[in-house]
């Protein structure tokens, strides 16, 4: 018995952080750099709301960011950079 428990408290013990590592990379947020103004923006909640605005004040058809052109990234982050968050209401 007493060499069943060990296997097991050996197998859970590297089985943990296996796991939780592989959790933590589903949490991680998408960063996109933007090369004119040479910073980074992290994709959350927040910016996606900004980038449909910036569709919707632009007259674009709805589409997610990650399927944007290098183009359509640029002008988005023009856009944003001229609206940031404190400006939006």
């Amino acid at each position: 018995m007493h060499r069943y428990l060990s296997v097991f408290l050996l197998s859970t013990a590297l089985i943990v952080p296996v796991a939780l590592r592989a959790d933590d990379d589903h949490a991680q947020t998408k960063r996109y750099y933007d090369k004119n103004a040479k910073d980074w923006h992290e994709w959350n909640d927040n910016e996606n709301h900004a980038y449909h605005q910036y569709l919707q004040d632009n007259h674009k058809r709805d589409h997610d960011f990650s399927k944007a052109n290098s183009r359509e990234r640029n002008d988005y982050f023009k856009y944003r950079h001229a609206h940031p968050d404190t400006d939006r209401h």
